[in-house]
């Protein structure tokens, strides 16, 4: 099973605000960071959304992505909601939608025998549990060009050093910066 995340982070390594707010990010609403996305530009997003054949993602980031203005932004592409309480899931996203529980280790081997060959690790917690426990092998981060203080860091403490491979770093006209990593295994 191959596990990747795709994630934007604040220049100084935040995700979201303290309260999970994400209106520094390019095109969100309230766009604080004041950066204009050029008209299709999706900085990879599609091609990364249609490598994988699902999801893994916390609660509070499925909790976040419900409060988006428009339609379920991952159509009906599978994604399981990883929380040791019961998930309320909408009867209008019921059928692509699970909750799980267990360890990032006990997950992928239950995905793995449901036949997924590629998952996206999203949320700050669910992304540092699958890198502490060795499972992701593909880091996609653009770095916005905001510093915003404070927030929910995409690293915390790792139980050993994670050495990655730079494998390229693409660089948008609005300033955005966008580096991809392989985990090295050793």
């Amino acid at each position: 099973m191959k596990a990747s995340v795709y994630i934007a982070t604040s220049l100084d390594g935040f995700i979201a605000r303290p309260d999970g707010a994400l209106d520094w990010l390019p095109g969100a609403e309230g766009d604080n960071a004041g950066i204009e996305t050029p008209e299709g530009e999706d900085y990879g997003y599609q091609e990364f959304m249609d490598s994988v054949d699902g999801l893994v993602m916390g609660r509070n980031t499925f909790e976040v992505v419900l409060g988006f203005d428009g339609d379920w932004p991952y159509g009906q592409k599978r994604v399981f909601v990883l929380s040791r309480r019961p998930v309320d899931i909408p009867d209008s996203i019921a059928g692509s939608v699970e909750w799980l529980t267990g360890s990032p280790r006990e997950v992928i081997d239950q995905l793995t025998e449901r036949g997924l060959t590629h998952l996206y690790v999203d949320g700050g917690l669910t992304i540092q549990g699958f890198l502490a426990e060795g499972l992701i092998q593909q880091l996609i981060i653009t770095h916005i060009p905001v510093l915003i203080g404070q927030g929910i860091p995409l690293f915390g403490p790792v139980p050993h050093d994670i050495k990655l491979r730079h494998i390229e770093t693409l660089s948008f006209a609005n300033g955005l910066v966008q580096s991809r990593y392989e985990v090295v295994e050793e």
